[in-house]
C-alpha cells in the first residue's frame, strides 16, 4: 500500500454507510461510488444516505462520489467492496474491471451463490487479486450501532498482519476497537455461517421457543462452526474470540439482525418469498445455507443446524416439525 492511498468504498447500503463514517475519522477524504445517481443528488444536497442510517450525516465536501465503477476503482488503491454477495457477481461483470495494483478488503457477510465461493477465493479466482492484496471486516458489529457511535469491535482478517494492522489504522475511532487475525477463509465462512445461525435462531423465536432453548442454539452453533473449519480449513484459531463467537452472538440476538428477523418472520409463518419482498434488505444466510449445502456434500461435516435451515428454506419443510426434529441432536 502506498503511503497515502487513495480509498474507495463500495456500495451505499447501511454497512457501507457505517465504513464511511469510519474511514472520514481517519483520512481526509473517500472515494464512494453508488449505484443509483438519484442517491448522489439527494447525499449533495442533504448529507447523508436517502435509505440507510438517515441519522449519520457527512461532510460531503470530503466525499468524491461516483456512478462510474470503472472510475471508481481506477481511482483508488484500497477497495472496501459492501455489496451483498448475491449482487457483487453481476455487480463487477457488467463492467470492465481491472483490479491489478489494487487492495481489496471485503465487507460482504456472505458467499458467492451457484459459484459457491467466499469473497476472497472470488477475487483471486476471477480478477487474479493475490491473496496478500485481499482483507476482509466481519463484526461483532452492526451497522446501526456504528451510527449511534456505541463501542463496537471490528475484526480485520489479512494474510499479512502488517497489511490487517494498516486497514485497522483506517478505521479506528473512539467507539471502534479493532480485532486482528490472519485467518482469512476462517473468518469469512465464520461469518457466512453465523447467519444461518441467526437465521435458525429466528425461526426459533418466531415458533415460541425461549432463551433456554436459544442458549442451547447457538452453544451447538459455534460447535458446527468449529467442525466445519477444521474439516475444510484447518488452522490455529480461537473459535472462542469475538472474530467467531462474538460476531455469532450478535448476529443471534440482536435486535438490528435482518438475518435473525428473517428467521423469525419465517418461524410465524411467512412464506420465503414474502418475507424476502416484506424486509427490502437482503439477509445474506438465506443464500448461504444453500451454497454451504452444496459444499457440504464433499466434506460431510456434521451440521444439524445448517441442514434444518435448508430443508426449511427450500425443502419447504414446516418450521415446526424440521426445529422439532433438530432439537432432538443438541444436547
Amino acid at each position: 500500500m502506498s503511503d497515502n492511498p487513495k480509498i474507495a468504498v463500495i456500495g451505499s447500503g447501511s454497512w457501507a454507510t457505517a465504513i464511511a463514517k469510519m474511514l472520514l475519522y481517519n483520512t481526509a477524504q473517500i472515494n464512494w461510488y453508488f449505484r443509483n445517481p438519484g442517491s448522489i443528488s439527494y447525499m449533495r444536497k442533504y448529507h447523508h444516505n436517502p435509505r440507510y442510517l438517515s441519522s449519520v450525516t457527512f461532510d460531503v465536501s470530503r466525499i468524491i462520489m461516483y456512478d462510474n465503477l470503472e472510475k471508481t476503482i481506477g481511482d483508488s488503491d484500497i477497495l472496501f467492496f459492501a455489496v451483498p454477495s448475491v449482487f457483487l457477481k453481476d455487480l463487477l461483470f457488467a463492467h470492465s474491471i481491472n483490479l491489478e495494483g489494487k487492495f481489496v478488503i471485503s465487507a460482504i457477510k456472505g458467499i458467492i451463490p451457484e459459484d459457491n465461493l467466499t469473497i476472497a477465493e472470488f477475487f483471486n479466482r476471477h480478477y487474479g487479486v493475490g491473496f496478500d492484496s485481499i482483507g476482509t471486516i466481519t463484526g461483532p458489529c452492526h451497522a446501526e450501532e456504528v451510527a449511534l457511535e456505541r463501542l463496537s469491535y471490528v475484526t480485520i482478517a489479512s494474510k499479512t498482519k502488517s497489511s490487517a494492522r494498516n486497514i485497522a489504522s483506517y478505521l479506528e475511532t473512539h467507539f471502534i476497537k479493532t480485532v486482528i487475525v490472519d485467518d482469512i477463509y476462517g473468518a469469512e465462512y465464520s461469518s457466512v455461517l453465523k447467519n444461518i445461525f441467526a437465521i435458525a435462531a429466528g425461526i426459533c423465536h418466531g415458533l415460541g421457543y425461549g432463551d433456554n432453548f436459544q442458549a442451547v442454539l447457538i452453544s451447538n452453533s459455534i460447535r458446527e462452526i468449529k467442525r466445519f473449519l477444521d474439516r475444510t480449513y484447518p488452522s490455529e484459531r480461537n473459535i472462542n474470540s469475538s472474530a467467531y463467537l462474538g460476531d455469532l452472538l450478535v448476529t443471534s440476538y440482536s435486535q438490528f439482525s435482518r438475518n435473525r428477523t428473517f428467521g423469525m418472520m419465517i418461524g410465524k409463518g411467512y412464506s420465503v418469498k414474502s418475507a424476502i419482498l416484506e424486509m427490502n434488505m437482503v439477509a445474506e444466510g438465506y443464500y448461504a445455507v444453500k451454497c454451504i449445502n452444496e459444499i457440504n456434500r464433499k466434506y460431510k461435516v456434521h451440521m444439524p443446524i445448517t441442514d434444518a435451515v435448508y430443508n426449511i428454506l427450500y425443502e419447504r419443510i414446516s418450521p415446526g416439525i424440521e426445529i422439532k426434529l433438530l432439537t432432538e441432536e443438541l444436547a
